[in-house]
């Protein structure tokens, strides 16, 4: 189901169809750096972590993280969406793009649209964003789309410190 489009890309919901890609996108380097590592290495882990995660998180809210695809040849390219995580208080903005992808603006295309369908369209006052303390790319990112740095947070069980930032509607 497409969720959103921009001028260059679309925001659809994932399917246990997107197997292939997520694979990948799950084993890029800087998604196990800085995200970490999800323990999928086949293309059914990839079916289950579509299942248990996005698509699970549709089914409960109604939102998730959806899979950004090029508009000229649907080629996907990362993932961008809303996530409700039991450790945080508000929605939160995730994103993530395979590396030849990166550094060309659909990062900000994608979680700008994003940001904005989660306040317009789903009525969010207040959506965080959280972000390894050493990701800057991430971080400018967020900090571009109008999001400000609030405070280092700790989500447990982990012990790492993240770097927490908000967009607050006021």
């Amino acid at each position: 189901m497409k969720v959103m489009e921009t001028d260059r890309l679309i925001l659809r919901w994932l399917t246990p169809d997107d197997d292939a890609f997520i694979l990948e996108l799950l084993n890029e380097p800087s998604w196990i750096r800085f995200i970490g590592d999800k323990g999928v290495r086949t293309l059914e882990d990839a079916r289950n972590y579509i299942l248990t995660g996005p698509m699970d998180m549709y089914t409960r809210q109604g939102f998730g993280l959806y899979l950004t695809e090029l508009k000229d040849g649907g080629i996907p390219i990362g993932i961008c969406g809303l996530i409700k995580r039991d450790s945080l208080e508000n929605v939160d903005i995730g994103f993530a793009f395979l590396s030849r992808f990166q550094s060309k603006g659909y990062g900000y295309e994608a979680a700008s649209a994003t940001l904005e369908y989660g306040i317009e369209k789903l009525g969010f006052n207040r959506i965080v964003a959280i972000t390894s303390k050493d990701n800057d790319h991430s971080s400018n990112l967020l900090e571009k789309i109008g999001m400000k740095f609030e405070k280092l947070v700790i989500l447990p069980p982990d012990t790492e410190e993240l770097k927490l930032f908000v967009f607050d509607k006021k």
